[in-house]
């Protein structure tokens, strides 16, 4: 560690001591200090960075770390700037939290300072869904609101997110306005804090039911639920905030026959029974996986823990369970949802749907074929709410989603809802079976109809200073000297999101990509190939997307397509060098 880095958090630690913290926190700091000087720097060598989703970080005391100090003072930052955006309004937020560790303490912490502030502050009385809170904000009229959660990250870390009065994480110019706030907060003396309750409202279960109503009012087939009530669905919430909410969405919807990991059942910010609490990984599923080959399950659900993610298992044919990754939830979710439009009809031409830019082209297809709009955007689904609101009162929204498992339908809700897609697989799964179809059927229809779509991402992690100015270099390459061919097919476009430029290479001309910038480059062939490349805004790694296709003559061809489709993406990682 360099003299001056050292002086940097001998300095700032030495603040904790003398300042205005508690006992416990200031024998924390005293013990680093003496003992872990690792641990030390790690906790104090920078502020934890307040970003455009908010905070995230590990939990501990210090500056780099998620307690309910630097809570505290991004949520004073939060309360300034709400105060300036709505100068004559008596402004109201509403504050949930996952099953995390702490998690309560610091959505308790929020609320105190929240109504410190002279807020009316409505709070979960326990864990609920991420979604549960996006949808408290709109329907109570909220101008803000926040959840405590890292997502799926591992158990150490915890997080906390900012969303606006639309019920959508913050996005420009609110995201940038209120990181200066934030940073203007520079002492927790700064923050206000109330013991009085007065101004905190407890949101129970009475508003759960007010949730359910709008989720159930998504339904499209409740005659398919009714003859296959029994169908067997497992679902597990991986010790997080679904367990309070999926099984009696899908009790709601009508589905008898749910069968829940019990040990996954019980919230535990420590996840026990997994290593990482993300339902994208088989490792995360095994358990429920088990138990559906146990039982002989038709379908699996599960939710991260704060119940915005979904993951889904179908079996195949052989029985064997088939770990569907976030592309092909997304295409059946989307494929259903218009086919049932479609059937009941309710397509006037004026509906729509959202994908972002590296998620599959089959979504294009399936939209493209019944008449419905199709906008994409860049990665993350504040954009996707962005285009909602947008479009508000002119067209109407069916559904969206993007690869990383995250869908939603309807809109009274403006952010990832796990809850309301597990409720729409499982009444999928049932309309399939009226069909003569299992999922797994369906998904290969939808092949056949539209085109077998395959997708893959590939990272390359480049930690440190000299990992970024490498990663940096990369992209600066890829934009100087852009592969004139991949995969032996000429690339014919090139969308480099950061200048908002797309290039027909052709006949060289150029348009305007009208979407926020971003660091994103993306090159299309001439046989569909796609292959999209960015940094990633959270990890120390840069990330390559793939996208190809192939015709799918038939069902009983799908094995030898699937295949040479996971042959050609094998060839593109090599061609790239990633392998």
């Amino acid at each position: 560690m360099s003299e001056n880095l050292d002086q940097i958090v001998q300095g700032k630690a030495q603040k904790w001591l003398d300042g205005n913290y508690d006992s416990k926190t200031k024998d924390q700091v005293k013990y680093l200090m003496e003992n872990d000087k690792k641990e030390l720097t790690e906790s104090f060598y920078k502020d934890l960075e307040f970003g455009t989703g908010g905070l995230r970080g590990i939990m501990g005391v210090g500056t780099n770390r998620m307690n309910v100090y630097t809570v505290g003072m991004a949520t004073q930052g939060l309360a300034n700037y709400l105060k300036k955006a709505f100068p004559h309004e008596h402004i109201k937020v509403a504050i949930g939290h996952d099953s995390r560790n702490n998690s309560r303490l610091f959505s308790e912490q929020v609320a105190s300072i929240f109504a410190a502030n002279g807020f009316k502050v409505y709070l979960f009385d326990s864990l609920r869904p991420t979604p549960e809170l996006s949808f408290a904000i709109r329907r109570l009229g909220c101008q803000s609101g926040v959840v405590i959660t890292a997502s799926h990250n591992p158990k150490e870390y915890n997080g906390y997110k900012a969303y606006w009065a639309d019920g959508a994480q913050v996005t420009p110019p609110h995201d940038k306005n209120i990181i200066a706030e934030v940073e203007k907060i520079t002492s927790p003396d700064e923050v206000l804090t109330t013991q009085s309750k007065d101004n905190i409202t407890i949101l129970d279960e009475t508003f759960d039911e007010i949730y359910l109503d709008a989720v159930h009012g998504l339904s499209l087939s409740p005659e398919a639920i009714a003859a296959n009530r029994d169908m067997k669905i497992v679902y597990t919430p991986l010790h997080g905030t679904g367990v309070i909410l999926v099984p009696a969405s899908l009790r709601k919807f009508g589905f008898r026959n749910i069968i829940t990991v019990k040990e996954q059942n019980i919230p535990d910010g420590n996840f026990p029974t997994v290593v990482s609490p993300n339902p994208e990984e088989r490792a995360t599923m095994k358990m429920a996986l088990d138990l559906a080959a146990k039982e002989k399950a038709d379908l699996v659900l599960a939710t991260d823990p704060d119940a915005d993610r979904i993951g889904v298992a179908i079996p195949n044919e052989n029985g064997e369970y088939i770990l569907l990754n976030g592309n092909q939830t997304c295409a059946l979710l989307t494929y259903y949802l218009i086919k049932r439009w479609s059937d009941l009809g309710r397509l006037d031409g004026k509906q729509y749907i959202i994908k972002t830019i590296v998620t599959t082209g089959l979504i294009n297809r399936i939209a493209e074929a019944f008449g419905v709009k199709c906008f994409e955007c860049l990665t993350g689904f504040k954009y996707i709410a962005e285009i909602i609101r947008e479009h508000e009162g002119k067209m109407q929204y069916i559904g969206g989603g993007e690869e990383s498992f995250g869908f939603l339908a309807g809109d009274f809700v403006r952010d990832k809802d796990a809850v309301s897609a597990c409720s729409l697989a499982a009444e999928a799964a049932a309309w399939a079976r009226t069909q003569g179809m299992t999922l797994y059927d369906l998904l290969k229809d939808i092949y056949v109809k539209y085109g077998f779509y395959k997708e893959a991402m590939v990272y390359i992690v480049r930690k440190g200073k000299e990992g970024a100015d490498e990663i940096k270099k990369m992209m600066d390459d890829y934009r100087a000297n852009p592969p004139k061919t991949i995969g032996g097919s000429p690339v014919i476009t090139i969308k480099d999101y950061l200048s908002s430029e797309s290039l027909d290479v052709r006949d060289g001309k150029r348009s305007t990509i009208g979407m926020e910038k971003s660091n994103v480059l993306q090159f299309s062939t001439e046989n569909n190939t796609i292959v999209s490349i960015r940094p990633s805004g959270t990890e120390p790694k840069i990330k390559y997307y793939f996208g190809i296709c192939e015709k799918l003559p038939s069902k009983e061809q799908f094995d030898a397509v699937q295949q040479k489709l996971d042959k050609r993406l094998k060839e593109l990682e090599t061609e790239l060098n990633l392998d």
